[in-house]
């Protein structure tokens, strides 16, 4: 397909971007560039870790990046007597002999992992399939997880005391890692104002489930030059061996 023609159709077949951004605006004031990277993770299809210190907002945006959506979502306050199987293991209830599973929060499409750094490392580890392998393993059975899943992780870099600090092998599964910034002076007068009627702010229903999978293949058409390609190569093994890379300019 010609380069310009494919262009178009990217832009015809992802015209609800920008309707979602302005519906997130109407509650997220600033933040412009964490909003735009949650939406990078949600179509990238892979996870984000927000940092940042208490009432920049980071909450709140997932909350209204699941509702401008038709998804399913859940939020998880992350503590230190929070439990694995909290996480993943249904409930099963018995009620007159018969048994329903309920399914745990894992299973929703949207899971905000709210200072995950607050819980054990177990706890945090509990995510490690769900993550990486989009399912579930329980007992000797697998559970394939509902596509689109995304988690979205917040911890504040400030406060340690009472926090168990991400391994490694988790950390390695958010594809972002946003920092968020106090808001500008301007922002600030707006959110005092916003305050006074926040509750009464009603978000549309922009973008399905099937529309998030279909921009995910969408994405994959994208043409990418090779001197793209070679530039991210040398950006990947510059970090490996940074001596044999020493010539590569990474400030440009």
């Amino acid at each position: 397909m010609d380069i310009n023609e494919l262009n178009e159709r990217i832009k015809s077949e992802s015209y609800f971007i920008d309707e979602m951004l302005q519906e997130m605006h109407k509650v997220v004031v600033g933040q412009g560039d964490m909003l735009e990277r949650l939406l990078i993770g949600l179509f990238a299809n892979g996870h984000i870790l927000l940092e940042g210190v208490p009432g920049l907002a980071k909450t709140l945006a997932i909350k209204t990046l699941a509702s401008v959506m038709d998804a399913k979502f859940q939020r998880i306050q992350f503590t230190p007597d929070l439990l694995p199987a909290d996480l993943t293991e249904p409930d099963i209830q018995s009620k007159r002999r018969n048994f329903t599973i309920r399914k745990g929060p894992v299973f929703l499409n949207f899971i905000l992992a709210d200072e995950i750094n607050r819980a054990p490392a177990k706890v945090q580890s509990a995510l490690l399939e769900a993550m990486q392998e989009r399912q579930v393993t329980i007992g000797d059975q697998t559970f394939k997880l509902e596509e689109p899943f995304l988690v979205l992780a917040t911890q504040n870099p400030i406060e340690q005391e009472g926090t168990y600090p991400l391994p490694e092998a988790q950390v390695d599964r958010f594809m972002l890692k946003i920092k968020i910034t106090y808001p500008t002076r301007e922002e600030e007068l707006v959110i005092m104002r916003q305050n006074l009627f926040q509750d009464s702010i009603e978000l549309k229903k922009i973008v399905s489930k099937a529309q998030v999978l279909k921009g995910r293949q969408l994405l994959k058409e994208v043409y990418l030059d090779e001197k793209i390609e070679r530039y991210i190569l040398d950006l990947v093994f510059a970090t490996r061996n940074p001596d044999s890379l020493s010539w590569i300019n990474l400030k440009t």
